[in-house]
């Protein structure tokens, strides 16, 4: 398995406008459709995260990027995608750790436009 990650390091989730207000309305993030399905809520480090929009959100409009401490979480590294170690989260998402909320616009390729911050 490929370790490339820093426990420090922000995680990152994509997920819809209306998730998003669902949470804030609730005071935690539960997860998303997936997240509820498979029992976690599914993150991704910020080198995963474009590929993840990509291949799981291509042309999706009205999304969001959540920028997520993970201090004081139980973040469990565990392997997906080409056997790489994905952030996931048994648990409840208390909304103190989003530190950064990003609209993720389309361009006219209806590719996600990501925050600056995470351009290679």
């Amino acid at each position: 398995m490929k370790r490339d990650f820093d426990l420090k390091k922000p995680i990152y989730k994509i997920c819809s406008e209306n998730d998003w207000q669902s949470a804030q309305k609730n005071g935690l993030f539960k997860g998303a459709g997936i997240d509820l399905k498979d029992g976690f809520i599914h993150f991704s480090s910020s080198k995963q995260v474009k590929e993840t929009a990509r291949l799981h959100f291509n042309g999706v409009s009205k999304l969001l990027l959540l920028k997520i401490d993970p201090s004081g979480l139980n973040i469990e590294w565990e392997p997906s995608r080409n056997n790489t170690l994905f952030p996931h989260l048994y648990d409840d998402l208390p909304l103190e750790n989003v530190k950064s909320v990003f609209k993720l616009r389309l361009d006219k390729n209806n590719n996600h436009i990501f925050p600056p911050e995470l351009n290679d």
